[in-house]
């Protein structure tokens, strides 16, 4: 088992991680009859998405010997207009330190690792990936 998760009323939930024990609630969004104070389940979809790219990144960028700390990712999560209520798209824009020296071909295969990370595997075809890399 990976987690548990508990409701706690009010349209919040409490998320536990088994191996850690580490604790995060969400939130149904102000968009959908909640109050917006935490994560909600589709801002976490998004994040996930990110973080796993990042993650992956990072273990190559170890692996080329490249100074990778400090890279940031910014992620928009926008909804379907329309029913079913769903993520539409995710943007997600990384940004790296001036210390993050990397040559052309460097960069393409750290392109290549963000782009196969398995979250981005795992989502719907129907969600369109808006990544953008300011080197």
């Amino acid at each position: 088992m990976t987690s548990t998760i508990v409701y706690k009323g009010d349209l919040r939930t409490e998320l536990t991680h088994l191996q850690s024990g580490q604790v995060v609630e969400t939130d149904a969004p102000t968009d959908n009859q909640g109050k917006g104070e935490r994560f909600s389940p589709t801002d976490l979809l998004a994040t996930s998405y990110g973080s796993c790219m990042i993650t992956t990144m990072a273990i190559r960028a170890a692996n080329m010997h490249l100074n990778f700390e400090g890279t940031k990712i910014e992620i928009t999560k926008i909804m379907s207009s329309d029913a079913p209520r769903r993520v539409a798209a995710i943007k997600c824009e990384l940004f790296f330190t001036n210390q993050f020296k990397a040559t052309t071909e460097e960069k393409e295969q750290l392109i290549r690792i963000a782009r196969s990370c398995p979250v981005e595997k795992s989502l719907h075809p129907d969600i369109q990936l808006d990544v953008t890399f300011h080197w």
